[in-house]
This record gives C-alpha cells, sequence and structure tokens, in this order.
C-alpha cells in the first residue's frame, strides 16, 4: 500500500545524527497516525553512515537507503530519494538534526488542505553570523528575481504533493529552487511555515561561502530556463535589438560629428564603443534565431503541455465519413 508520507533525507557523514533522526522521525509520524517511509540516501559517505543505515532497515523496515559511489551533492540525493518515494506527499529533512521532524504532521495537514508546496521558514537560526547573513541576502535576491515571497528558499526541511517531485527535474545545485522550478510547473499554491530550527550536536557544515557563487548562477540558470525556455528570442532578440539600436545611433553621432564639423573619430573610444554594440546586437539577435530553431520540434509537439483534467462529450460527435460512390 502507498503510504501517507515518504521521507527523503539527503545524507553526508552523519553517522552520528541519523539513529536519533530516526528516533525523532517515528515519534512524530506515528504521534501523528501517519504511515510513512523514509529514504536515507548516502551521498558517499566515508564514515559509518551506511553501516547505519544498514542497522537502521533490520530494525524497522520503513527506513530504506541508498548508497552512491562518491559524493554527488545534495541535488543527486534529492532526486534518488524522489524517484523512488512511494508517498501520496513527499517530506525532505536534512540529515543534521537541525530541522525538527516534529513539523511534518503540520505540513502534511496543510497540503491535505489544498497547498501544492510547504517550505520551512528557519525564522530563528542557530548558525554562526557568518552564515545567515549571506543566506539572507541570498534570499532576498532570489524572492526579487524569482517573484516567490518565500524567506527560507534554502530550507532542508519542505514537503510536496507528489505530483510536484514528479514533475520537477533536480541536478547540479537546483534543490535551492525546487518553489521556482515547481511555479514553472502550475504549482502555484506555494506555502510558508515557521518550523523550529536546532543547534548541530554532530559534526560540522559540509558547505561553505563557495555555494553562494553556485547559488547565484544557478539562480539565473533557473530565471532563464523557467522564463525563456521556450521562446529564447524574447531574450535574446531584445537584448540583440537594443545593443544594435544603441551602438548605430553611436555610429549616427559620431558620423555627423565628422562630416559636419570636421572632427577626428578615428581615435575615440566611442566608434569602438558603437562597433562593439552592433556586433553584439547582430550577435545576440543570432543566438535567438538559432535558439528558436533548436526549441520549435519540441513546440510542435501535441503533448507538450501538462494536462490537469479534461471532460470529454457524452456522445460521438465525429464527423461521418463521406459515402464514396
Amino acid at each position: 500500500m502507498r503510504p501517507d508520507l515518504s521521507v527523503v533525507v539527503p545524507s553526508y557523514n552523519e553517522a552520528e545524527s541519523l539513529p536519533k533522526l530516526a528516533d525523532q522521525i517515528r515519534d512524530a509520524l506515528d504521534g501523528a497516525g501517519l504511515s510513512f517511509e523514509v529514504w536515507l540516501v548516502d551521498d558517499g559517505s566515508d564514515d559509518a553512515s551506511w553501516e547505519v543505515i544498514e542497522g537502521l532497515n533490520r530494525d524497522d523496515d520503513r527506513f530504506a537507503g541508498v548508497r552512491f559511489r562518491r559524493n554527488y551533492g545534495k541535488s543527486a540525493a534529492l532526486a534518488a530519494g524522489f524517484g523512488r518515494a512511494r508517498g501520496r506527499y513527499v517530506a525532505t529533512l536534512d540529515a543534521d538534526l537541525q530541522d525538527d521532524p516534529a513539523e511534518l504532521p503540520e505540513m502534511v495537514r496543510r497540503l491535505q488542505a489544498g497547498a501544492d508546496l510547504v517550505s520551512g521558514w528557519k525564522r530563528k537560526r542557530h548558525d554562526p553570523w557568518e552564515k545567515r547573513l549571506p543566506s539572507k541576502f541570498f534570499n532576498h535576491i532570489t524572492r526579487w528575481m524569482s517573484g516567490i515571497p518565500l524567506h527560507d528558499f534554502n530550507s532542508g526541511i519542505k514537503a510536496y504533493r507528489r505530483e510536484v517531485v514528479e514533475s520537477v527535474r533536480v541536478y547540479g545545485e537546483l534543490h535551492r529552487y525546487i518553489p521556482l522550478l515547481a511555479k514553472w510547473e502550475g504549482f502555484t499554491n506555494i506555502e510558508e511555515q515557521v518550523v523550529n530550527h536546532r543547534e548541530r550536536l554532530h559534526g560540522t557544515t559540509k558547505f561553505g561561502l563557495e555555494r553562494y557563487l553556485r547559488g547565484f548562477l544557478d539562480l539565473i540558470t533557473v530565471v532563464f530556463l523557467t522564463r525563456f525556455a521556450r521562446r529564447p528570442m524574447v531574450f535574446f532578440g531584445g537584448a540583440g535589438t537594443l545593443a544594435f539600436v544603441l551602438g548605430f545611433l553611436t555610429l549616427v553621432y559620431l558620423t555627423v560629428e565628422k562630416l559636419v564639423f570636421g572632427a577626428s573619430i578615428g581615435g575615440r573610444p566611442l566608434l569602438l564603443f558603437g562597433v562593439m554594440l552592433i556586433l553584439l546586437g547582430a550577435q545576440s539577435f543570432l543566438a535567438g534565431l538559432l535558439g528558436e530553431m533548436i526549441v520549435r520540434p519540441e513546440m510542435e509537439r501535441p503533448d507538450q503541455y501538462d494536462v490537469r483534467s479534461e471532460v470529454t462529450p457524452s456522445v460521438d460527435v465525429r464527423r461521418e465519413e463521406p459515402v464514396r460512390v
């Protein structure tokens, strides 16, 4: 039978935390009367994480595991768990015990009430300032660029309707932007829940400041893919036209100065700037045309759109074939 909830837990060198996390998940979900399964994804750990996962599975077969040969990253771990999850709803937790499993029943209740996705908001974070400050700035930029009013995009605790995880594709570092990917797929009922954030008890954080640079580059990628993947000419053509017009006006201005006022323009940086803008505009416009040629076969497929529901006629209204004499 399909369980009520599948919990996906990416883990990297968290052997000390996993037994306590398993007990907390059991207490929270059994206490709420929710049937569940847990997928613990060992992302290439070099400690005793896999032995701990095997032991948890022997004691309680609701705890299952996946072991990567090497460290692929959080997005890959989530994708592996999403692909194996069987629950009506799917939730994610970090394995470091900073996310509180006691928040999951309320998240499931909100999904049952109609939400497509519930994202945790660590309003009070137990992290050092050098981690909180960049995260706050990063979330502000993401909120502004995506148009989704979430305070904590990178929160590890989230809950989804099953259709959401079946529709989004997570790779690279895109796990931070699942709400944006879900919105692009048409799941617009995105809610936020203030959650309890706890201090780390074991081990050390696996993320450094370089993740914010990767995250910003991934944000640009996601925004482009969600807004312009099916209409590349809108982006490249618009930018190319603007650059070309600015370059053309610059060269017209220099031409007037040369012909009317006799000014010397050969050594002026403005001349090179105008030529550069025209070349950049032409190249961008060409990139837009090439992009349209690439996506056109996909856009012409009649089954490209995700149909949410459909009603069919109650009678056969097909036109009869004419009788040939």
